[in-house]
């Protein structure tokens, strides 16, 4: 996503469908002030003193209550409008816990059909042209799918059964209903990448959980994120049922999904989560991630998110870098991608994120920006 800026120094920047950076500036002042009001070289030298720490302690807490403030009214550029959490739709299907892949694949094909039928016919054209682009011509095979409000879909790319790597996609804010298909394209993407190094793999591109909106608090804060976190480990809990015996399962998770992943528990099926394009997780180091599974960050030099200060101040902001060495993750390489570029054909973020399901993925060791 491409962002905004505005203002000078550090920049502080929010979202994960589209973004903006503002800059908190130095606040200053306090000592000089304090120091001009003593006369005399001793009372100077002692006012200075009294001063220095007075400004210091004073200027700490203005400079953290300024950052807070400018994080929690970034202004932000939706990439699209949200959907009107209004939207008519049919239930969602419900499935006994062993329907197979194949019945739920159906099923909700057509629950998706009929919630285009019902968006149309409620004047909703716009919904329903994208509804039934994720048709896909009838070929679309999803696990999941509720057409209400913003939305929620679970669909998988490979054949799921069978499939011995499997990875999850988790998006960042602003994914819903009305954006899916640039989320599926990353999805496509990645699956014809490791189709074609190993035919035995399959993508599932999660969107499962209600996606903050880039203009709202949401976005800056965890809430989102535990909700999805508590959707997100039973689903690959289940997931393991409907794969191939003994399958690697990756969580690759992005910008503002980075951090529903930092907050959820993972089995032992779980051998990789890799975060990228990640604001920060909440978390101070990676061993504190509920996982077994190894940890991987990676940040492209085309990223603006690069410029987000990482704190954590009020319940506001993530905290640590996950590319910072001291947080340690693995690094690997992100190439030059912009915020949305990561899993575009051809880029090195690409090739590296592939490796790591794949199991032939090494850390790079590269300066991380």
């Amino acid at each position: 996503m491409a962002g905004t800026k505005t203002g000078d120094g550090a920049g502080a920047g929010v979202g994960a469908g589209a973004g903006a950076e503002v800059g908190a500036g130095t606040v200053g002042g306090t000592t000089a002030t304090v120091a001009r009001g003593t006369t005399g070289p001793a009372g100077a030298a002692g006012a200075g003193r009294v001063g220095g720490r007075m400004g210091g302690r004073i200027g700490g807490r203005v400079r953290r209550t300024l950052l807070a403030a400018l994080v929690a009214s970034a202004v932000v550029i939706p990439v699209s409008a949200a959907a009107s959490p209004d939207v008519p739709a049919p239930p969602p299907v419900a499935f006994a816990e062993d329907a197979t892949a194949e019945v739920r694949y159906a099923a909700n094909l057509t629950n998706l059909a009929e919630a285009a039928r019902t968006a149309r016919g409620a004047g909703r054209t716009g919904r329903a042209a994208k509804l039934h682009a994720m048709e896909a011509g009838g070929t679309a095979r999803f696990l999941a799918f509720d057409g209400h409000g913003t939305g929620r879909a679970v669909e998988v790319f490979g054949r799921l059964e069978g499939a011995d790597r499997v990875t999850v996609l988790v998006p960042g804010s602003d994914t819903t209903l009305d954006t899916y298909q640039r989320f599926r394209a990353g999805a496509v993407a990645l699956q014809q990448r490791l189709d074609a190094e190993r035919p035995r793999s399959a993508v599932v591109a999660w969107l499962g959980y209600d996606t903050p909106g880039t203009i709202s608090a949401t976005v800056l804060t965890t809430g989102r994120a535990d909700g999805a976190a508590a959707e997100l480990g039973p689903f690959l809990e289940r997931l393991r049922g409907l794969t191939g015996p003994g399958a690697r399962l990756s969580l690759l998770c992005h910008s503002y999904g980075s951090v529903v992943c930092a907050r959820t528990a993972t089995g032992p099926a779980v051998t990789d989560v890799v975060l990228f394009g990640s604001p920060g997780t909440g978390a101070r180091a990676a061993r504190e991630l509920p996982t077994r599974a190894r940890i991987w960050a990676g940040r492209a030099s085309g990223d603006w998110i690069g410029g987000v200060p990482h704190v954590r101040f009020g319940g506001i902001g993530f905290g640590a870098d996950p590319v910072d060495p001291a947080f340690g993750a693995r690094a690997f390489d992100a190439g030059s991608a912009g915020h949305s570029d990561y899993l575009k054909p051809g880029t090195a973020s690409l090739d590296s994120l592939a490796a790591i399901v794949l199991g032939t993925g090494t850390d790079v060791g590269v300066p991380r920006a």
